[in-house]
Parts: C-alpha cells; sequence; structure tokens
C-alpha cells in the first residue's frame, strides 16, 4: 500500500488524513502526521486551568455555507455523544443558543451605537459595488486603502467588518473583495451576527480532540515533537515527485524514502507561528524564532516559482501582527454587568467593539462553559486588540507591553466599570494575553502567484494545504479554508471522481444581492 506523509498537525492536516481514509481507502497505519509541537490542532488551540487561568489564541466563527467542513464533520462523532457527530452538535446549538448582537458596536461614550445604517455615503457604495465587481487580476499587488476613500474607514460597516474578519486598511485588496463575494448573504444580518455559527466548547475540545480521536482509532500514526526540515526531489528541472523527507525527532536526525506512489501533504507557512503568552502580572514575552512551517516553505520555495513566495507573507509583522486575551473570572459580576449592558443573556450577545480605542478592542463572551472541565462558578470570556502597538486610552503604552490586568482595566474603563464594581472584576480575574505576531499573513498584500496551487502544475505527490495554499473564490483565515485544501488535495493526487463541494457564491443569486443592497442603503 501506498503511504501519506503529512508535514504539520492543523486542521488541515487532521482533515487530510480523514479524507485519506474515508474516500482514499487507506489504512491508518499507513498515514504518517509529523508535529513540530507537542499537541495536534494547530491554531485550534485552548489550554490552561481555571487556577492558572485558561488561554485559547483565537476562534474562528462558522456559517451555514461552510460545506466542506460540516461535510467532514457530519461524519465525526463528538466526545459527549457518540451518536452525536460535531456537526450536528454546531448546528443544534445554533438553533438553540444562536448569537442576537444589539451591542456590536460602543462608543467613546459608552453607548451602543445604533447599527441599523452602515453609515454608508454615496461615494462608499459606489467603491464598495465597484470592488466588488472589479476582476481579481486587477487587484494584483494592491491595499484595500487603494479602493476606497478615507470616510469608508469610519463608517459602522467597517468597523463590524474589519473586527469580525480582522482586517486592517492596509491589507489585501483581493482578500477584501473574496471576503465581499464570499459573505454577502451574511450583509442583512451582519450587526446582530445571527447567521453566525459556534462550536459547543471551544474549538480545540469540540473540533480537534474528536477528529485526533476518531483518526487514532484507525490506526493514523501521530509523530509530535517532529520537524520536517527539508524534501529532496527526484532528479530533473523542476521534478514534482518527492523521494525523501528529512524528518528530525527527539533530536535525531532522519530520512524517510518515499516512492512516487506515496503522497506528502505539507502546511506551508503558520498564522500563529511564534506566538507569545503573558500572564496577569506580566506582558508576553518577546516572540521567538520562526518555526519549521515557515523555514520549510522558504527553502522548497528557492528557485521554484510554482511553490510560491512565502516572503510575502512572513516578512512583515507590523502589519500581521495583532493580540488577544483570555479571561477566567471566579466571579460573576463582569458577565452580570455585560448582560444588563446589552440586555443578552451570556452567550448571545456576540462581538462588542470599542470604537474610540486605541487598540480597537472587541470582546465577547461565549455560552458557558467554554470549556468542558470547567468548574462551577468559573466563567471564561475573550478578546483582542487590532492596533497593539499604540497606546491604550487608559493604560498609556502599547498593548504588547501590557499585562493581563491592565488590558482587562482597558476594557473596564471603555465599558464606564469603576469603582467597587471594578475592583471586584480585577480581584477575582486571571488574565492571559497572547501577541501573535503573523495572525493575519495570510491577509497581507499579494500577487496571485505568491501562493502555490494546492497540487503545483507537474507535481506527481506532493501538495499544499492550509492557510498559505491557493484556492481560488474561497476565503483564508477559515476553518473551511483549511479543509477545502485538503479534500482538494487528496482528491487530485488520487484522482477521486468525489470532489468537494463549490464554493458559495451568493453574489450570483439575485435575492442575495438585493438584499445586501437594500442593507447598504438603510439611513
Amino acid at each position: 500500500m501506498a503511504k501519506a506523509y503529512l508535514v504539520g498537525g492543523g486542521i488541515a492536516a487532521l482533515a487530510a488524513a480523514a479524507f485519506l481514509i474515508r474516500d482514499g481507502g487507506f489504512e491508518g497505519a499507513d498515514i504518517h502526521l509529523f508535529e513540530e509541537q507537542r499537541r495536534l490542532g494547530g491554531s485550534l488551540d485552548a489550554g490552561g486551568s481555571p487556577d492558572a487561568g485558561y488561554s485559547m489564541r483565537g476562534g474562528r466563527m462558522f456559517e451555514a455555507e461552510f460545506r466542506c467542513t460540516y461535510d467532514l464533520l457530519s461524519g465525526i462523532p463528538t466526545l459527549d455523544d457518540p451518536s452525536v457527530s460535531v456537526t450536528q452538535e454546531i448546528l443544534s446549538g445554533h438553533e438553540e443558543f444562536a448569537w442576537d448582537d444589539v451591542a456590536r458596536l460602543v462608543d467613546g461614550e459608552g453607548l451602543i451605537v445604533d447599527t441599523s445604517t452602515m453609515g454608508f455615503s454615496e461615494r462608499d457604495r459606489l467603491e464598495l459595488v465597484r470592488c466588488l465587481a472589479t476582476a481579481e487580476s486587477h487587484l494584483d499587488g494592491k491595499r484595500i486603502t487603494d479602493c476606497f476613500g478615507e470616510h469608508f474607514f469610519t463608517t459602522n460597516f467597517w468597523f463590524m467588518w474589519c473586527t469580525t474578519f480582522a482586517f486592517q486598511p492596509w491589507h489585501s485588496a483581493i482578500e477584501f473583495r473574496r471576503y465581499l463575494r464570499r459573505f454577502i448573504h451574511l450583509f442583512p444580518e451582519f450587526s446582530s451576527m445571527s447567521g453566525i455559527h459556534r462550536t459547543r466548547y471551544n474549538q480545540y475540545d469540540s473540533i480537534v480532540r474528536p477528529l485526533a480521536a476518531w483518526l487514532r482509532e484507525r490506526g493514523v500514526v501521530v509523530h509530535a515533537g517532529a520537524r520536517v526540515t527539508d524534501l529532496a526531489f527526484t532528479p530533473g528541472r523542476h521534478s514534482g515527485t518527492v523521494e525523501t523527507l528529512y524528518v528530525t525527532e527527539g533530536g535525531v536526525d532522519q530520512k524517510i524514502a518515499v516512492t512516487p506512489e506515496d503522497l506528502v501533504f505539507v502546511t506551508n507557512g503558520s498564522m500563529t507561528d511564534a506566538s507569545s503568552l503573558g500572564t496577569h502580572t506580566s506582558a508576553p514575552p518577546p516572540a521567538p524564532g520562526r518555526s519549521g512551517s515557515w523555514l520549510l516553505w522558504h527553502r522548497l520555495a528557492r528557485g521554484r516559482e510554482e511553490f510560491g513566495n512565502p516572503a510575502a507573507f512572513d516578512k512583515h509583522v507590523k502589519e500581521s501582527r495583532w493580540e488577544s486575551f483570555t479571561v477566567t473570572a471566579k466571579d460573576p459580576a463582569f458577565l452580570d454587568a455585560l448582560a444588563e449592558f446589552d440586555g443578552r443573556e451570556t452567550g448571545r450577545g456576540g462581538l462588542m467593539t470599542f470604537t474610540d480605542s486605541n487598540w480597537l478592542l472587541t470582546v465577547v463572551a461565549n455560552r458557558q462553559p467554554v470549556y468542558p472541565d470547567q468548574p462551577e462558578g468559573v466563567s471564561v470570556w475573550w478578546g483582542y486588540g487590532l492596533f497593539p502597538g499604540r497606546a491604550g486610552n487608559q493604560t498609556l503604552k502599547p498593548m504588547t507591553m501590557c499585562s493581563g490586568r491592565e488590558i482587562l482595566e482597558e476594557v473596564l474603563h471603555h465599558l464606564r466599570i469603576d469603582g467597587e464594581l471594578a475592583e471586584r472584576v480585577l480581584a477575582t480575574s486571571t488574565v492571559v494575553p497572547c501577541v501573535m505576531p503573523y495572525i493575519t499573513s495570510q491577509f497581507l498584500v499579494r500577487r496571485r502567484e505568491d501562493r502555490p496551487h494546492v497540487v503545483p502544475e507537474g507535481s506527481v505527490n506532493l501538495a499544499f494545504i492550509g492557510q498559505f495554499a491557493e484556492v481560488p473564490d474561497d476565503v483564508v483565515f477559515t476553518v473551511e479554508y483549511s479543509v477545502r485544501t485538503a479534500w482538494t488535495a487528496v482528491s487530485r493526487l488520487l484522482r477521486l471522481d468525489r470532489q468537494p463541494p463549490g464554493v458559495y457564491k451568493g453574489h450570483h443569486d439575485p435575492h442575495v444581492l438585493a438584499a445586501a443592497l437594500e442593507t447598504m442603503h438603510r439611513r
């Protein structure tokens, strides 16, 4: 039997392993997964404890048209109830506990902004329609600021859009256009966020653990703490056949022979690489060096244009960095105050962005518990700042230099929570901040050839998967994108009849377009 070698242990690699078994007929024992970290899941991580403080770097949102993801997870049982699939759990959770955000934006006076209007001028509307209609080839190397005037970046729409999806004005116009087209069906309910799906717990516990358990039950071999440093190809100019994997595992260098019938899947690049955790009393330390995923991509791309251009994504940290924080509270005081402020019980309120925040802070309190082992009386909520290099409004230094407590003080300032209540919240909360240098690197300005195709031209047994492989029309920074690359890679290398479902294209639906235009013209 042919063997499959997966470089990386994130959701793309886990999905590829599942598709190899489900669609490709592989035995689990013939699938080897190499992960540099000690734990699987990549960017879908979560850890910590109620005493030291929980931590999770981020959380991606889902929606009804995540066709590849829901197809995959429909065959993966939850850990709580094997008769219920992960997909069923997510969809039923949305039916029972959907977001109904009424305080999506909060202004500098601590008042809820009326988001029934997007705040567009006529010029903003024209520029938005023009961006939607512009051919992607005409946006090569362009920033969002090249397509819109200054007023656009002050609108309710921009504040909601950029903090929902983590866009910055200097990010790629190509990616922004893709997002507009991909999520245009969400325009009418964008301020309430009622079309957004979420997992029952954090995404590590709700997705990674069940999927990893399913793979292990089928014998997939996981090499934790193993770093793939290079690939060797058969002789010939631009050969597309991998013949050797160079691996360092347990301090020992190995060479693994690969036949042309074997398959190699490489996760190139990492958006959460070099993340740095702080504590409640200390800021995150300087980020460590880059991991093997970036270095391997640089090695592979040297002299091979078909393998993309990693330098477009990992050389501009100031443009791809932001900071998140996870709050563990042993007193319901903050969540009670938040529920009183927005009139929604905890878990229904959705994202809340402070528009006058120098850090552009956003907070969210999800349905409790967020962790399966979370004790009664302990709550967890989360937030992030898109401009961590700026001095805060209350804490007059960059967010990256702040302790967890100082970040919480900044949140309380914007919510106008002070006095005895503020002291109570501060005394009973533990905040773990996390700086992520590459978190939006996939959004950076690029040209079409900067990301390699999932299966590069001429490739015999190599595919690229994850956020930095190219899939036309679909959008990065989503679990769906990673799963789609995995399915595409397996189906193409094995020449299977079963292909991934097409990317949802609501912009081709006149009813969707009419509803979006009506939303854009609300006053």
